[in-house]
């Protein structure tokens, strides 16, 4: 090493290896329109099924239509949605229930798509990368894919804001990762645990657009609407119960799934408790280990998600396509816990095609989702626990590292040190 040269720093949280710089490569065209084609299959075996998809949305189109009727949409036990979303759904009602068999499968694929695409840029990896034809393919094979795409569940819309917020925080812009959380809350409350983030990054104006936001909209739209105190009365106590017979078989969470594996209810509730509150201190282990910023960000968001859709009622597989997309993103990462084989092999039984005795009907399928929910919780957790007494010695800010053993900071390509930059700088991810 000549003098007068810095050593040439790794890049945050272990950097993209050979492997990751593979990944974020540009994959030729052939192969782009392969996976396409595969997941194009799978939007036309829904659409040309032999029952009409989107039968998740058709509650929430019933009950704009309950409101412009003049009743109140929560007469219906199985809209379970905030007041917004009521509003939402009323361009739909102008639309042919034959013209929504098909718009919708399609627009949920596309949202679906969309959020693999936000979190490839989490971690600046391009959308026609290696990467993103390996995902797009495997959407297109994957279950929960088959599934939210025929139920036409508004899940999707949490697909797409949980990696929108992600990477407006990761590049600083809190406020509006709020935001877009607040949105997505006011449809559907999926990602109340990333409110959690915002506690852990002292976050406070962007915690309260994310509650603000979804407050005065269900306060605007519950107003408007005849009868909104029917979602306490009714809706709630349908929900905290577990829903009737009809949904309760694919509910994957523990609360669920373990009394029908002959644990008492109360011990289920307990041990899914139990299970929970680990999994968020492992999320805030990972949170104070630090590392690369955009990793930080997606495993401790991830974790959050994770706690909850091991304790709370209901829990389907598609809820796992809010995560999942924003992992495998960080496969480009040589320290992501996406690099273990064991976070990937809980999705085996999930593939589309393979067929597992006694669990391959559609009423017990929820112990095959479980094993998927459970197993990376598990593989995710485990990571965090394993890295929280090492955390990472360096920390990026504006594009230089400073190493926290060093007395002089380096420039992240590895060029000399720029003293005329290395006056303090306070846009890190905190």
């Amino acid at each position: 090493m000549s003098a007068g040269h810095p050593p040439r720093p790794a890049a945050p949280g272990g950097g993209a290896d050979l492997f990751g710089r593979w990944l974020r490569g540009r994959a030729p065209w052939p192969v782009l329109l392969a996976a396409l084609l595969v997941l194009a299959l799978d939007v036309v075996r829904v659409v040309q099924g032999p029952r009409t998809p989107g039968i998740d949305n058709a509650v929430v189109v019933r009950a704009a239509r309950a409101l412009l009727d003049g009743g109140s949409p929560y007469a219906d036990k199985r809209f379970l949605y905030l007041p917004g979303a009521v509003f939402a759904a009323l361009p739909q009602t102008l639309v042919a229930g034959e013209a929504l068999a098909t718009a919708v499968p399609v627009a949920a694929a596309l949202c679906v798509l969309a959020g693999a695409v936000l979190a490839l840029r989490i971690f600046g990896v391009r959308p026609d990368s290696r990467l993103a034809a390996g995902v797009t393919a495997a959407l297109g094979v994957f279950e929960p894919f088959h599934g939210v795409v025929y139920l036409g569940n508004w899940t999707v819309l949490s697909a797409v804001a949980f990696p929108a917020a992600l990477l407006l925080a990761r590049g600083g812009r809190w406020s509006a990762a709020g935001g877009v959380v607040g949105a997505a809350l006011a449809l559907k409350p999926m990602l109340v645990p990333l409110l959690l983030l915002f506690v852990l990054a002292r976050r406070w104006r962007a915690l309260a657009w994310a509650v603000g936001v979804p407050a005065v909209v269900s306060l605007a739209s519950a107003l408007a609407m005849p009868r909104p105190g029917l979602f306490f009365t009714r809706t709630l106590p349908f929900l905290m119960r577990g829903q009737d017979a009809y949904a309760r078989p694919f509910d994957a969470a523990w609360p669920s799934v373990l009394p029908r594996l002959g644990v008492p209810e109360p011990l289920a509730l307990a041990l899914a408790a139990g299970a929970a509150v680990a999994v968020l201190l492992c999320a805030r282990w990972r949170w104070r280990a630090g590392g690369d910023p955009a990793l930080r960000l997606v495993e401790c968001a991830s974790l959050l998600m994770l706690a909850a859709f091991l304790v709370s009622r209901p829990s389907f597989q598609h809820y796992m396509l809010v995560v999942l997309p924003s992992l495998a993103a960080s496969l480009v990462v040589r320290a992501a816990a996406a690099r273990s084989v064991w976070l990937w092999l809980p999705l085996l039984p999930e593939a589309a095609g393979v067929t597992w005795p006694y669990l391959d009907t559609a009423r017990r399928h929820a112990f095959r989702d479980v094993v998927l929910i459970a197993g990376v919780t598990a593989a995710l957790a485990l990571h965090a626990w394993r890295t929280r007494s090492d955390p990472s010695r360096e920390v990026t800010v504006s594009a230089r590292i400073y190493a926290l053993g060093n007395r002089e900071s380096v420039r992240a390509d590895g060029g000399p040190p720029d003293r005329a930059r290395d006056a303090p700088d306070r846009t890190e991810t905190r």
